[in-house]
């Protein structure tokens, strides 16, 4: 089966792919030209499905199995924030450093060296019969720097409940096990087994 990413973000389609092994994992970018899809949900679990629906009626293909991801990072210390904003947190056009590096700053801003923190990720799946939405989430800390260059994102600054060293530090296979995504993916592997 064939799973149409509705995304062209190279962290994210790698790790899907990465958690995906079973399934035939591409981004919608590789069959038809890239477009813009506003989000204006209030939540991941709408946006998620903005994207899959996007894409899906985009390629008006009845067999396709369209999955989107909205996700992102949500610390205590700044009230929830950057939520549903992450990855526009330093802009509309910040790259993945530039929104970092603001969100280190934010927490600087509060007189902390770190604060309670979560990953949710929400994974939407759009079929011609069907639409699901699954959730995953991490928990842990979120520090005032970054430490490590694995991962993407905010995983530099990011150190999940339990370990003592960042996402950006931590081996892929264990990041596997613990990531929000793939706690979602497992979910949405069961629905699209169904089938």
């Amino acid at each position: 089966m064939r799973l149409v990413l509705a995304t062209s973000n190279k962290g994210k389609v790698r790790e899907i792919q990465a958690l995906c092994e079973d399934y035939e994992v591409i981004p919608y970018s590789e069959l038809i030209e890239e477009f813009e899809i506003i989000e204006d949900g209030d939540t991941f679990k709408e946006n998620a499905l903005i994207k899959a629906r996007a894409v899906f009626n985009v390629l008006d293909d009845k067999d396709v199995v369209v999955l989107a991801d909205d996700s992102g990072i949500s610390v205590d210390i700044l009230d929830g924030k950057p939520g549903i904003y992450s990855a526009r947190h330093a802009g509309p056009d910040a790259n993945d450093k530039d929104n970092l590096y603001k969100l280190i700053d934010d927490i600087k801003a509060k007189g902390v060296e770190s604060s309670p923190a979560h990953y949710t990720a929400a994974i939407a799946i759009v079929t011609s019969s069907s639409e699901h939405c699954v959730h995953g989430w991490m928990h842990g800390t979120a520090l005032a720097k970054a430490v490590g260059d694995g991962g993407f994102g905010y995983d530099p600054m990011f150190i999940p409940l339990g370990y003592d060293k960042t996402l950006g530090e931590l081996d892929d296979n264990i990041k596997k096990k613990l990531s929000h995504r793939a706690k979602a993916l497992s979910l949405a592997k069961k629905i699209i087994k169904s089938f």
